[in-house]
């Protein structure tokens, strides 16, 4: 079982396990330098979770991003990566329910994330815990 925690500051070993995750997550993406996972961590809307294993290695993250609209509060599930090495052990559920309590206790009614349909296993974990898909369209515009 892993253990799941709130980063609380950028460190050598939270850098190097964030590189090292991130390209698991996407290969488009780089991975953030120290200044930029000091602005995630510091950012008050934003909550970094890490899943440590019985050795005390990250093998995961999530951000949970939390802000305030005239609707409520709103939770936001973002870039969930548990490592190939500890997938199927219940690093990214254990993750995944860490960020839902974060969110009750917030305030927030919903959580809402999305996920690729190619990622079969996450998408069964997400779906296992209670979410279900929406009937909405997702868009995005690239600012590049």
């Amino acid at each position: 079982m892993s253990r799941v925690e709130v980063a609380t500051g950028p460190s050598e070993e939270l850098l190097e396990a964030v590189r090292r995750l991130v390209p698991q997550l996407s290969a488009s993406a780089a991975a953030p330098g120290a200044r930029e996972l000091e602005g995630v961590i510091s950012a008050p809307a934003t909550t970094l979770l890490l899943a440590r294993d019985e050795d005390d290695r990250i093998i995961g993250m999530l951000t949970l991003a939390l802000f305030r609209i005239p609707t409520g509060t709103r939770a936001w599930i973002e870039d969930v990566v548990v490592d190939e090495a500890a997938r199927g052990k219940g690093a990214g559920e254990a993750l995944t329910r860490e960020a839902i309590a974060l969110a009750e206790q917030a305030g927030a009614r919903t959580v809402d994330l999305t996920s690729r349909p190619e990622r079969e296993g996450a998408n069964q974990m997400y779906e296992k815990i209670g979410f279900r898909p929406r009937g909405t369209n997702v868009y995005r515009y690239a600012l590049e």
